[in-house]
């Protein structure tokens, strides 16, 4: 038997809340928080759940649970925060904090349920505020590949690869379909993310890099949107698309529609002579 056999994958998470009334609630979680998958268990049910996408949630019969469970919060990454804010002051629910931007580099809005539980929702930090105008990051993401000054520039800045000569940057800067790059207001590089494909039904992206002294400004979530937005208009339908990224990053790819997923990877170290 393969070891890998023998190791725990993780595939969802899945809050069960105790709740007084479970229809009303699933009701109320489709009906007014938008989640757009129902179901319930029973007759008349006493367990029931809905979902949207990524996020799952369960309600159990427990009144006196429920009781005692009321102010415990439920936290909820999304993409288009300010999309889905607006979509739940429509449907008139209880906003007890507006959206803002957070100390660890993430916006969040918290509303208020009918059973008193807490919900928060948190996405890409929100565009600054001053005198009720919104201050829009001076950054453009244009459509092509960084030069490789500037590739190199933007890789050693965040720790990779920091002696990458110029014939192997050249080679991957070759290797790319589709590129995107964030400048400032001078022009100069800041970001960048590059796009591999076989150009029939497999599509990789790659080396998706802001500078540190652009991070959480949202630079990030413009080349992504960016590098989506090309993907939508170009890609073969039923075309794969892939990355590898860390658990720290996995919310942030989320919100553009990528899901976990199993893989495996493998690299080539050789001993130096």
């Amino acid at each position: 038997m393969p070891e890998t056999d023998n190791i725990p994958v993780l595939l969802q998470v899945e809050p069960v809340l105790a709740v007084t009334d479970v229809p009303k609630t699933v009701q109320y979680w489709h009906d007014v928080l938008g989640f757009r998958n129902q179901w319930t268990w029973g007759e008349p049910p006493n367990h029931g759940g809905v979902s949207w996408q990524g996020a799952f949630i369960q309600f159990s019969h427990n009144p006196q649970l429920a009781a005692a469970s009321k102010g415990n919060a439920v936290f909820i990454t999304v993409r288009n925060l300010e999309r889905i804010y607006d979509l739940h002051k429509e449907n008139g629910a209880e906003i007890v904090e507006p959206p803002e931007n957070k100390p660890w580099g993430m916006a969040a809005y918290t509303l208020r349920d009918i059973n008193d539980y807490y919900v928060v929702f948190a996405g890409a930090s929100l565009r600054k505020i001053e005198n009720g105008n919104s201050i829009v990051p001076p950054v453009n993401v244009v459509s092509r590949l960084p030069r490789p000054d500037e590739y190199r520039e933007l890789v050693a800045a965040v720790g990779w690869e920091k002696n990458q000569d110029n014939l192997r940057t050249e080679t991957i800067l070759a290797a790319p379909v589709y590129g995107v790059v964030a400048e400032d207001p001078q022009g100069n590089a800041i970001g960048c993310a590059l796009l591999l494909s076989d150009q029939a039904s497999f599509y990789y992206v790659k080396d998706v890099v802001v500078h540190p002294q652009w991070q959480r400004r949202g630079v990030g979530s413009r080349l992504m949107k960016k590098l989506s937005e090309w993907l939508d208009a170009n890609a073969p339908e039923g075309a794969y698309i892939g990355l590898f990224t860390g658990e720290n990053l996995a919310a942030f790819y989320k919100r553009f529609d990528f899901v976990p997923t199993f893989g495996m990877s493998r690299r080539i170290f050789r001993k130096k002579v």
